[in-house]
């Protein structure tokens, strides 16, 4: 799908280009310049039809479906490196979810808590700037991701530990067999595969502009209900739930981001080798004004 460029000043210019294009477009443009003196913002064409833009998209080196705006990716990445309320209350809320989910063993509530768990942001961030060399994005993004994690259990922690005195939480309870929400706790060499499926998953969805509902309860399959499981374990004292609790998430975590590290490198690869080598990790310098 083509996109458009506005150029923010006091009159604005567009322009429209393919999608697979739109990378080395914006290049061209700062490397003249323009983003120094003016705004340069992208939006999504959703249907047009035009001889001029089919002749461009079969000019545009690649698919439109695979190609790949570098600028929102790494924009996106920044943004979800970066703390927010609403972060951490959507993921304190998705926490406290799974932790009723365990209690009442209800898978249906542990799907609940996948769709409200936010983590899949900094952890994409983390792999975008893995592969693309930006430090400051993975260390953003990690931080966010151990703080996040920590604030989300240390409240369900004190939550259930309110519940445990008013006698609904108690370690039978949470130590209890659980056939629906068991897998929480007890990581496989099935969890690993599960973090790269839905590792990659989650990255194609946000280079390809794809992302939706569906792909957030995959992706989220045993992150925050671990971290639920975990703040339980702890609040009441099961010991061997405690330590399969953090083995899952952190097979979970580490699995995802090998996988959107994977795809983004083979991406890039792809990118390359049909013509569009621009990345954001590529500085270029600013052309004297004799060559401008």
């Amino acid at each position: 799908m083509p996109l458009r460029f506005r150029r923010i000043l006091d009159t604005p210019e567009l322009c429209d280009v393919a999608r697979e294009a739109a990378s080395d477009v914006a290049a061209a443009l700062r490397q003249l310049g323009v983003s120094e003196n003016a705004t340069m913002a992208m939006e999504d064409i959703d249907a047009i039809r035009s001889k001029a833009a089919d002749a461009a998209e079969r000019a545009a080196p690649g698919s439109p479906d695979d190609g790949i705006v570098w600028e929102r990716v790494v924009g996106q990445a920044r943004s979800d490196s970066r703390g927010s309320w609403a972060f951490h209350t959507f993921l304190v809320l998705a926490t406290l979810i799974a932790g009723v989910a365990v209690l009442t063993d209800s898978a249906i509530l542990v799907v609940g808590a996948m769709v409200v768990g936010p983590e899949f942001g900094p952890i994409s961030a983390i792999a975008v700037g893995l592969v693309l060399g930006m430090r400051s994005i993975v260390l953003g993004a990690i931080k966010l991701l151990g703080v996040g994690f920590l604030l989300a259990v240390a409240v369900t922690a004190l939550v259930a530990l309110v519940g445990r005195a008013a006698g609904w939480v108690t370690a039978e309870a949470v130590a209890a067999d659980r056939p629906l929400t068991a897998f929480i706790w007890t990581p496989d060499r099935w969890s690993f595969v599960v973090a790269l499926l839905a590792g990659a998953a989650g990255v194609l969805s946000l280079t390809a502009s794809r992302s939706n509902a569906l792909v957030g309860v995959f992706i989220s399959v045993t992150t925050v209900p671990a971290a639920g499981n975990l703040a339980l374990a702890l609040a009441v004292w099961v010991p061997h739930e405690i330590g399969g609790a953090v083995a899952q998430l952190a097979v979970n975590l580490l699995g995802m981001v090998i996988a959107g590290c994977l795809v983004l490198a083979i991406q890039r690869v792809y990118s390359r080798l049909n013509g569009a080598a621009w990345s954001p990790g590529r500085q270029r310098s600013r052309p004297s004004a004799e060559g401008a």
